[in-house]
């Protein structure tokens, strides 16, 4: 059985951190402040951090399969009615994403962190909507 209560701890998290974003977030600044960058990158990252941290609990504890990667924990979620599959690319996309600002910012292109602020919040606001349902 899923634990309400951890859940809910990640849950927060990931409003708290997207809150952060709305109110601190200047993409515009991203290019020439590293503080501003870091602050972006490193929120983006603790968001869909908790967001997989949630799938994984709730597959796990389910018992709903062996996701053999992490991209496949969205999917087993979906299949057992916990989220839509529509936002099953988005989620997948973002976990990718998370895997690029963990390996290092070098790599990081500023365009998709832009695309993320401005385009994609709202996605990991449906998965919390969506679990928060089902609890």
């Amino acid at each position: 059985m899923t634990d309400p209560t951890l859940v809910a701890k990640k849950l927060a998290a990931i409003e708290t951190a997207l809150a952060d974003l709305r109110r601190l977030a200047q993409p515009e600044r991203l290019t020439t402040d590293l503080l501003q960058r870091r602050f972006v990158e490193h929120t983006l990252q603790i968001a869909i951090q908790a967001s997989l941290d949630v799938a994984f609990h709730i597959v796990s504890d389910d018992r709903l399969g062996e996701p053999r990667t992490n991209r496949e924990v969205f999917a087993l979620l979906s299949q057992a009615g916990w989220i839509e599959t529509t936002l099953l690319d988005s989620l997948s996309r973002m976990e990718g994403f998370r895997n690029v600002l963990v390996q290092g910012h070098d790599d990081v292109d500023l365009d998709v962190v832009r695309d993320v602020l401005g385009n994609r919040l709202g996605d990991l606001e449906t998965f919390v909507a969506a679990i928060r349902v089902r609890l």
